[in-house]
């Protein structure tokens, strides 16, 4: 028995948005009476963190805290349009529709703040903590909470905002067939170090390095535990997870259910690290580009580059069981003999 240990490469760039009809996404927010901020929206966190980097859009935009923004994701009954989640689409897409709506309210709040302290709105600045204040005197300020309460009793306004990002839908060329199908495009790379057994055909993924161009990560921390999240899940594609493989033909081989359906445990974790470039977008809300789905990406084609680098086997369909690890070390063997 030998263990052999190889690395291997592989990168990845990856669309943000897609050519449909324009791909909109629309965001409504407004004050209530108590001065916080309700963002409604159609659009689905799925556990990516979409709720969170709205409402910090938002709340930067207002300037406003964190604290005082609520997202409401609806259904598409009550909510304002979304084309969906998809596409690594979210932060782009609905940031920006978020961005529009939060200037578009935040006027609103400064005209009425400005009538309160009876200065001109093009006086006032927000700090941030929730006060608005005249520039260059901060001592004569006014807390949202005022503001919103003079809006709806004492003035008779809304503060509130729409706002719609939508790309124009591109057609091809037909003498090229150029075309402009996305918004942005970002860009990652895995090295990846495994360890395989000749005798088992066991692989054991020791360890995944990460590197991600994204534009700008709006929330750090949100952003390595997607990429890492990635990883794992592109690791479980490679070496783990099978559906039914001879569908529809036959129930007879492979996982019919959840319980034989095989993922990576705690033991089988490689060490990450992972490496966030920023290099802002043009279109992107504060210069972010999409990055959710892509990041399972990279690892699947890095492992495999890993496994030929370790014992020279190229394998092209997953996962990468150990028999075909086996059946490929035999093959080489075969040829050897020949």
């Amino acid at each position: 028995m030998t263990l052999l240990k190889g690395r291997g490469y592989a990168s990845v760039n990856y669309p943000t948005g897609m050519n449909l009809g324009g791909d909109p996404s629309q965001a409504l927010i407004h004050a209530t009476t108590m001065g916080g901020f309700v963002i409604s929206l159609s659009s689905v966190d799925l556990g990516q963190g979409l709720k969170t980097i709205t409402a910090q859009v938002a709340a930067e935009t207002l300037g406003m805290p964190y604290d005082s923004v609520i997202v409401d994701t609806a259904d598409t009954d009550t909510g304002p349009h979304c084309m969906g989640t998809f596409a690594s689409r979210g932060t782009h897409r609905v940031g920006n529709a978020v961005i529009m709506a939060a200037r578009e309210a935040r006027e609103v709040m400064l005209a009425v703040a400005a009538e309160e302290l009876e200065v001109d709105a093009g006086d006032l600045e927000t700090d941030g903590t929730g006060y608005v204040r005249v520039k260059g005197a901060s001592e004569k300020k006014i807390h949202i909470q005022d503001i919103a309460f003079a809006a709806h009793f004492k003035q008779g306004k809304t503060i509130s905002g729409r706002g719609i990002f939508l790309k124009e839908r591109s057609y091809p060329v037909p003498e090229t067939g150029e075309m402009d199908p996305d918004s942005e495009q970002a860009h990652a790379c895995t090295v990846a170090e495994v360890e395989v057994d000749d005798e088992t055909g066991v692989v054991e993924v020791l360890a995944l390095h990460n590197a991600y161009e994204i534009g700008r990560a709006l929330n750090p921390a949100m952003v390595t535990q997607q990429v890492e999240g990635g990883a794992w899940m592109g690791m479980s594609h490679a070496l783990f997870e099978s559906t039914e493989p001879y569908y529809p033909a036959s129930r007879e081989h492979g996982p019919v259910d959840f319980s034989q359906y095989l993922m990576p445990g705690p033991a089988d974790t490689p060490v990450q690290t992972s490496v966030i470039l920023e290099r802002p977008a043009e279109t992107g809300p504060f210069g972010a580009k999409g990055i959710g789905e892509m990041t399972a990406n990279a690892p699947i084609p890095a492992i495999a580059n890993a496994i030929f680098d370790a014992c020279g086997v190229r394998l092209t369909t997953m996962p990468f069981t150990p028999e075909s690890v086996l059946r490929g070390l035999d093959r080489i063997r075969e040829e050897k003999a020949l």
